[in-house]
């Protein structure tokens, strides 16, 4: 149904262009339309077709990543005390599907609160494991690795998971929490 509404959409859309440059192209001839009228027309054009490159970007990432077997992965910071991340790797099934390094801006906003979109990819329906990886500097200046494993069922529904590097007060280090949304 989606798809035919986008042909609608795209049907209508030239049909409305056509005419536009059809009474365009006659008004013009006339010379009756002031210059800024046809701005207005452009205007009015340009944003008929930003409307319709968000319709087709919505429409891509439905036939790329349809919620049945889509899967997300988010990195989240909530440290800064005795770990500093500078990159993260992850695996699903021991193939490595997403790997990220750190400027210190982007360490900044993910201390800050911030969230990442590490990876949006697609999976067939069945058991997986996930690894992270994630390399940083400890509270003393030395290069440290954090790392978990977790073990998912995906089913006909989209998964969403969250990578979270928390500071541990009690054994002052970071560790790696791994947590599935749920909508």
């Amino acid at each position: 149904m989606k798809i035919y509404n986008f042909f609608k959409t795209v049907t209508v859309l030239i049909l409305a262009v056509s005419f536009n440059c059809y009474s365009f192209a006659s008004e013009t001839n006339t010379s009756t339309e002031s210059s800024t009228e046809i701005a207005e027309q452009l205007e009015q054009l340009k944003s008929q077709v930003l409307q319709l490159n968000r319709e087709l970007f919505i429409l891509e990432e439905d036939l790329l990543f349809p919620a049945s077997t889509q899967i997300a992965v988010f990195v989240s910071v909530d440290t800064g005390q005795f770990f500093a991340i500078d990159s993260v790797e992850v695996k699903i099934n021991d193939k490595d599907v997403a790997g990220f390094l750190y400027t210190k801006r982007q360490r900044e906003a993910l201390e800050q609160g911030g969230i990442q979109k590490l990876y949006l990819g697609n999976l067939k329906i069945g058991q997986y494991q996930l690894t992270a990886i994630f390399t940083g500097v400890d509270s003393e200046g030395r290069m440290v690795k954090r790392a978990a494993e977790y073990q998912f069922d995906k089913d006909d529904e989209s998964l969403m998971i969250e990578l979270k590097v928390v500071d541990d007060t009690k054994t002052y280090r970071s560790q790696v929490f791994v947590e599935e949304w749920v909508l």
